[in-house]
């Protein structure tokens, strides 16, 4: 079994003393996993970091073994984000995410594209954070539990959309919301495509894809948040864009 592919490392884990399993995230081959022999070494440290961009062989004898893969370096964005913190945990949050949710070796390449712009847009500050949220919220909808944000799931209605049901996943009007207002989730409004970013609006938002990622994606596979998503949320904080 062969294939060779362009994407992203998400994960990199050590293997025995000198080697290296490392996840990589492709269109095509979706979230895979494979051997680099010598990923140790002082020449592949800086190659095997989450989030550069690479172009991976991998090889395998049958499907279902690990594999083994060939990696050579293509745009080595964590070395170039080094000197940003705030950047560079956007896109640690990213990568971990990726793995924690992404089943293995399953294609998903609208959240593969998608991870390319936001990756792309992470030295813009006043932009990425806003994609961040929406890249999770993708990341929801192409694994099966999308949103619906387009209108009000009790009265149909497509305006005052201020709630998202913490059970369903739909919008809810501020009228129809008002008596359970202390049990739903606000809804920012760029998540509607509706207006300009607002004060708070990144908290709220990455509140509400984390209520559902993790009781409709990771819960169930008896997983939690990566700490690495806490940490990007620290920096936004300590940066004044939540």
């Amino acid at each position: 079994m062969e294939w060779t592919d362009e994407g992203r490392i998400i994960a990199v884990r050590p293997h025995g003393e000198t080697s290296a399993v490392v996840e990589v995230l492709t269109a095509a081959n979706g979230r895979h996993a494979g051997l680099v022999r010598g990923g140790r070494s002082r020449t592949m440290r800086p190659v095997l970091q989450p989030g550069n961009r690479v172009r991976a062989v991998w090889r395998a004898r049958l499907e279902e073994h690990l594999g083994n893969f060939q990696i050579e370096a293509d745009q080595l964005s964590a070395g170039h984000l080094m000197e940003d913190p705030l950047a560079l945990s956007g896109l640690n949050a990213a990568c971990a995410m990726a793995s924690a949710c992404l089943p293995e070796r399953e294609a998903h390449p609208k959240v593969a594209d998608a991870f390319e712009i936001l990756i792309g847009a992470l030295e813009d500050r006043e932009l990425w954070p806003a994609l961040y949220v929406r890249w999770e919220a993708g990341l929801l909808a192409d694994l099966g539990y999308g949103l619906d944000l387009r209108r009000c799931a009790a009265t149909g209605q497509e305006h005052d959309l201020v709630y998202v049901s913490p059970k369903s996943g739909r919008a809810v009007s501020g009228e129809a919301g008002a008596p359970y207002r202390d049990r739903m989730l606000a809804l920012p409004g760029f998540m509607a495509g509706r207006g300009e970013l607002q004060p708070g609006d990144i908290a709220a938002g990455l509140k509400v894809t984390a209520h559902f990622i993790q009781r409709r994606v990771l819960w169930p596979a008896d997983k939690q948040l990566p700490d690495a998503r806490a940490r990007m949320i620290e920096r936004l904080e300590t940066a004044g864009l939540l």
